[in-house]
């Protein structure tokens, strides 16, 4: 598709154009309905509850039957796959990291992290730009992934009100949900607020009363959800939602507005409600050395022991997944990784690896701020305007969230960026 094409995506005619072919490709409805069921599983992860399930790996089935249709698709029409820059880049990643492999600290451990999850991520990644390539794609896939943060969210409030905690000594941390991408209450905090915006943008784009109030309940429970967890990472990221979308709709007259000051009297007035130990706990980010937990004081020490080990091994890494054990060669057999996503990428992979990185999420934020800046002056796709604003918000957060969290393989990533309509970011 050439560049032109790509601009007009988001032309009602276009549009429609779009919409129709798909309808006419029995494969890409094939395709897309298996990333919905791919999606349904990475978060809800039913094999958890149903162990006749994981024998199956329902995951990488779902998963390469979008991606065999995505290419069928493409042979038998002649359509050609969508390779953009940030694809190329996100590819060229786990290609380093298979060259590196055999300078690895431990080669059979980088394989498994390559191949049992780093490449699961790559390939979603380059799915979501093939198979959500209509308006109406994406308004479903950001519906599903919204609604399934009911669960999530839902089973840490339960969690909480009822003391299923995994810690109890000095700071109550709940369970977080099942085996899953939330199983902790940190990545349960990061699920919820990179999903938050999503649920902002399909309130902002309801038309129907009712549904505005079904999106508002799910949202106080996500917001809920992400405060039981006690993250310190997730009260930033939080608050850097509610920052950001109050500085953006503050300048917008009307019902943006008043949105905007709405939040803000919502969030005074519930300041109140926070448990002390709760606004104890997030006291501590101003001051590592307050942190009772000791968690601060080890992240900061493994922040430092991978900032020198980078600097001792700037080109190779130890290999894709060994930050642990390339620490314990600088700080001592501690064992834990460095909770940092830049760090990770660094110490793994070299000044290469997180330079690729670092392209990588350039490029797909500087694609959402065009877009929504293009689809700001088109009143009738209003609703993707708010979509790809949300998305813009969701790549805020994981950066910000980048520092605290260790899942640099991870899907998280894939998530913040699933709700981009790709044809619209040229």
């Amino acid at each position: 598709m050439n560049a032109s094409t790509e601009a007009a995506w988001w032309i009602p005619q276009t549009v429609h154009t779009s919409e129709a072919g798909s309808r006419r490709d029995p494969e890409a409805k094939i395709a897309f309905r298996a990333l919905i069921a791919f999606t349904l599983i990475l978060l809800i992860s039913p094999q958890n509850w149903f162990s006749m399930l994981k024998p199956l790996r329902i995951a990488f089935l779902t998963a390469g039957l979008a991606g065999a249709s995505v290419l069928w698709n493409g042979w038998a029409h002649r359509k050609p796959v969508v390779l953009n820059r940030e694809i190329l880049a996100c590819f060229a990643l786990p290609a380093w990291a298979f060259l590196t492999l055999p300078l690895s600290y431990w080669p059979g451990g980088s394989v498994a992290t390559l191949t049992d999850l780093y490449l699961k991520a790559v390939i979603i990644f380059w799915l979501l730009p093939n198979v959500v390539a209509t308006k109406s794609r994406l308004l479903s896939l950001a519906t599903v992934l919204f609604v399934c943060t009911v669960p999530l969210a839902g089973t840490g409030v339960k969690n909480f009100l009822s003391g299923v905690f995994i810690t109890r000594t000095d700071v109550a941390r709940i369970a977080g949900y099942g085996e899953s991408l939330a199983g902790n209450p940190n990545d349960l905090a990061l699920m919820l607020n990179l999903l938050v915006p999503v649920g902002m943008a399909l309130f902002r784009s309801a038309r129907r009363t009712s549904v505005r109030i079904c999106v508002l309940i799910i949202l106080a429970i996500d917001v809920v959800g992400v405060i039981v967890t006690f993250s310190r990472a997730g009260f930033l990221a939080l608050a850097a939602i509610g920052a950001t979308y109050f500085l953006k709709l503050v300048r917008r007259p009307g019902a943006d507005r008043t949105l905007a000051f709405a939040m803000l009297m919502i969030a005074i007035l519930s300041l109140p409600l926070l448990p002390q130990s709760y606004i104890n706990r997030v006291a501590t980010v101003t001051s590592i050395d307050s942190d009772i937990t000791g968690s601060s004081q080890a992240r900061w020490r493994d922040t430092i022991a991978a900032a020198q080990f980078v600097v001792q091994h700037p080109i190779i890494g130890a290999g894709i997944g060994m930050d642990a054990l390339a620490l314990n060669t600088v700080r001592g057999a501690k064992w834990s990784e460095v909770h940092n996503v830049y760090f990770q990428y660094a110490v793994d992979l070299g000044v290469p690896g997180i330079a690729l990185f670092l392209f990588l999420f350039y490029g797909v934020l500087d694609a959402a701020r065009s877009s929504r800046r293009r689809l700001a002056d088109v009143p009738e796709h209003r609703d993707l305007f708010f979509l790809t604003e949300a998305l813009e918000i969701s790549l805020i957060v994981f950066a910000l969230s980048g520092p605290f969290y260790p899942v640099a393989y991870n899907f998280y990533f894939v998530l913040a960026r699933s709700h981009r309509p790709v044809q619209a970011s040229r």
